[in-house]
């Protein structure tokens, strides 16, 4: 297999927002009316079995499906998504599988998600502890699963019943809206959201096939019309939006603003998929690869290296993101990002213990699933890799010293390979292989380690004339400090537009950028005012 192109490496950030965003199979999260109007409203929820063609650029890549059972005194909603996705210059299996067990109310009791994909599964459960605690555990492969608790109130619902939560709670009407507490099986977080119905539709579906023995294929049989709603994100955007039936069903939605999933019968999503499917591996052309299809072109040329970066933003709503700090300035529709100066890559601390950054930095200096920093294999590699042969005793090295080699060990120890999954870091120091999620997810959890202060970071990067989705650590010394392990640089240079930092569920943000952002550089190389 041929070595994946730095733009595809860079890229890589993309998948890990369309997992977050995902959530299940549509969208994440939602909302809070009474107990008795839901207790009402699951009444109607009627056992259904649903599958969706996956589309993109006009081709198919996969299925999905949907199958809701009831029983006296739950709901089960199993959700499937699996798809060839064509990325990095080939296609990359991929299987999505969820089920939720709802009460009677559509509230959550417990679920399961599993991601399967070259890089390895990622199992991810939550269940109630009382009423007061959910609980998350992950594994990532072999590796020890991950615990986290979070301290919240029944009842809060799961991605499977929030277009039937509102849908049904009264009838569908533009305008309507619903708040709820959401399980998001994806960032281990519970959360409340808005969803409103934003517009209605018809759709014509079909309710059966014929096979066409000349074509050797399905196709759809019997039209009928199907009023839908616009299930919309919301200010929060903690949903992917689509287009829901009466009953709150998918009848069609988007993901990374190319990809589509649409209703179909068995025959046409399934068989034919089955009967045409690509072989994983298989080459993929520019114009159909997401990482390609979701870049930015940008209409003037970036140096490498380069120490700013003038670029003026347009179609879309800067105030969300986290577009100002140390090293960037917004000025209107203008981002001004400038690489660190010498000065602020010196430390205010020393590496003599861990007491008084975490004092300061209590998230980003402790572990957290998939950011295993407190284990004894990272700490080991962290302290080798930072003290850059010499031993400890001798004298730790400055945060500076220890965060510089950090990113040359990762750089020079992991294989660049595209990848589609969640990444453990435990599982990538074993693995030694990955694009951009992996380089970042180690790096973070080896500078934690060391008790350097580090979070994740995404956006978008430069290279040859696009801008890609990408993702990198930052750490603190003197201030945020921008790395790139992926690349092996320290700092980052100024082509690094960073839009979140954190976890999953801050990376699904960028989804709304797709398509929709616009990027015009308007200086680019000295560090000039």
């Amino acid at each position: 297999m041929s070595r994946p192109s730095n733009r595809a490496l860079l890229g890589g950030g993309i998948l890990v927002a369309w997992l977050a965003g995902l959530g299940a199979l549509a969208w994440r999260e939602y909302l809070d009316p009474t107990r008795d109007r839901l207790a009402e409203a699951a009444a109607r929820v009627s056992p259904v079995a649903l599958f969706y063609s996956a589309m993109q650029s006009g081709r198919q890549i996969g299925y999905g499906s949907t199958v809701v059972d009831t029983t006296p005194t739950t709901i089960a909603v199993t959700e499937l998504l699996r798809v060839q996705l064509p990325v990095g210059g080939r296609t990359q299996p991929a299987e999505l599988r969820s089920r939720a067990t709802l009460t009677r109310s559509l509230a959550l009791e417990e679920f399961s998600l599993d991601l399967d994909a070259e890089s390895g599964r990622v199992h991810t459960s939550g269940a109630w502890e009382g009423d007061s605690t959910f609980r998350f555990v992950v594994r990532t492969g072999a590796e020890p699963a991950d615990t986290q608790r979070v301290h919240t109130v029944r009842p809060a619902y799961f991605p499977s019943g929030v277009g039937m939560a509102l849908a049904l709670f009264a009838p569908p009407a533009v305008g309507r809206e619903l708040r709820l507490r959401v399980v998001d099986p994806v960032g281990l977080a519970v959360r409340q959201a808005t969803v409103r119905f934003s517009a209605e539709t018809l759709f014509v579906l079909h309710d059966s096939a014929t096979f066409d023995s000349t074509a050797k294929r399905w196709r759809e049989a019997r039209p009928d019309t199907v009023r839908a709603w616009r299930l919309d994100p919301g200010a929060e955007r903690v949903i992917v939006g689509g287009w829901v039936d009466a009953q709150g069903q998918l009848v069609r939605g988007t993901q990374l603003g190319t990809l589509e999933l649409e209703r179909r019968p068995y025959e046409v999503a399934v068989e034919n998929w089955r009967i045409a499917s690509p072989r994983a591996g298989a080459a993929v052309r520019p114009e159909r690869d997401i990482l390609e299809t979701t870049a930015i072109a940008a209409r003037r040329r970036v140096a490498e290296g380069v120490p700013l970066l003038r670029v003026r933003l347009g179609g879309v709503n800067l105030s969300r993101y986290a577009l100002a700090g140390p090293r960037q300035e917004l000025r209107g529709d203008t981002l001004i990002v400038r690489q660190e100066s010498p000065a602020a890559l010196r430390g205010d601390y020393a590496l003599t213990g861990p007491g008084e950054m975490r004092r300061r930095f209590p998230r980003e200096t402790s572990p957290e699933p998939l950011i295993e920093s407190r284990d004894t294999a990272i700490m080991r590699a962290a302290i080798r890799a930072a003290s850059g042969g010499a031993s400890w005793s001798r004298g730790a090295p400055t945060p500076e010293e220890a965060a510089r080699r950090l990113v040359a060990w990762v750089h020079d120890s992991l294989a660049k390979r595209v990848t589609f999954g969640v990444p453990s870091a435990r599982q990538v120091l074993r693995t030694r292989s990955g694009d951009c999620n992996e380089h970042t997810q180690l790096y973070v959890a080896m500078a934690r380690a060391l008790g350097i202060p580090a979070r994740v970071a995404a956006g978008l990067v430069y290279i040859d004339g696009k801008f890609y989705y990408h993702a990198w650590p930052e750490v603190w010394l003197r201030e945020w400090v921008a790395v790139d392990p992926t690349t092996g640089q320290f700092p980052a240079d100024a082509a690094h537009l960073r839009f979140v930092t954190g976890g999953l569920d801050r990376q699904a943000e960028l989804l709304d950028l797709i398509g929709r952002l616009r990027i015009d550089v308007i200086q680019a190389g000295d560090t000039g005012k």
